[in-house]
C-alpha cells in the first residue's frame, strides 16, 4: 500500500518492543519500527532535514503497524523472510540487525547455515529451513529473463552473475537497474568475485 514515507523526523524512541521513529508529514506523524542500524544512523539533531523510509505495512486483527527501512533493499528482503514459514516480523527484524542483506543473501547462496544461526533465536532447524526457503525465492525468479551482463573480457564466473542477477530482480529492482549495476560491478571485480562480492558491488552502484 505504502511505499515510502518522506518527511521530517519528528523524534526517535527505543524500548524492549524495539526502535522507533515518528515521521511528520504535512502535520500527521507515522510511527514505523526500524531495524537497530538505521536507529543509530538518525540524529534528532537532524530534524530539519527530509527523511525517506521504505515502508511495510503490517496488518493483522488487532492492529496495524508500520516498518520503515533506509535502504529498498533491506525493506525487499524483510518483506521475502516475512514469507518464509517459522520467521514473523521480529525474527525477519533480528536477522536483518544481524546482517547486512549482502551478507544475508550470501549465506543463503552458500548455504552456510551455522552463521545464520548467530542471530538471537535462530537455532539450526530454523536456520536450514530459512536458506531451503530463501534461496528458492531468490534465485528462481519468474520475472522478465536475465540479461547477459558485459564481462569486459574478464572469465568471471557466469553462474555467480547470474546467481547475483536473480536476486537483484527478486528485491525488486528493474531490469535496467540490475544490468547497469551489475555491468558497473564486475569491472570493478577480479575474476575471483564470488555471487556475494558481485551483490555487495551492484548494492553499492544502486545506493549511490
Amino acid at each position: 500500500m505504502y511505499d515510502y514515507i518522506k518527511g521530517i523526523l519528528a523524534y526517535k524512541t527505543t524500548s524492549q518492543k524495539g526502535s522507533f521513529v515518528t515521521i511528520e508529514v504535512n502535520g500527521i506523524g507515522y510511527k514505523l519500527e526500524i531495524i537497530e542500524r538505521d536507529f543509530s544512523l538518525l540524529s534528532e539533531n537532524d530534524s530539519e532535514d527530509v527523511l525517506k523510509l521504505f515502508t511495510v505495512l503490517l496488518h493483522r486483527e488487532d492492529k496495524m503497524a508500520l516498518c520503515g527501512f533506509l535502504k529498498r533493499e533491506d525493506r525487499d528482503i524483510f518483506n521475502i523472510l516475512m514469507s518464509v514459514s517459522g520467521v514473523g516480523v521480529k525474527m525477519a527484524l533480528t536477522l536483518l540487525n544481524s546482517f547486512d542483506v549482502s551478507d544475508l543473501v550470501g549465506f543463503v547462496l552458500d548455504g552456510n547455515f551455522k552463521e545464520l544461526t548467530k542471530a538471537k533465536g535462530v537455532g539450526p532447524k530454523l536456520a536450514q529451513k530459512i536458506i531451503l526457503e530463501l534461496k528458492d525465492k531468490l534465485t528462481n525468479y519468474d520475472g522478465v529473463s536475465p540479461a547477459p551482463i558485459k564481462t569486459a573480457g574478464m572469465s568471471l564466473n557466469s553462474k555467480n552473475i547470474e546467481d547475483a542477477q536473480m536476486v537483484l530482480l527478486s528485491l525488486g529492482y528493474e531490469k535496467d537497474e540490475v544490468t547497469n549495476s551489475l555491468t558497473k560491478a564486475v569491472a570493478s571485480l577480479n575474476e575471483n568475485a564470488s555471487a556475494e562480492d558481485i551483490l555487495k558491488a551492484a548494492l553499492k552502484s544502486l545506493s549511490i
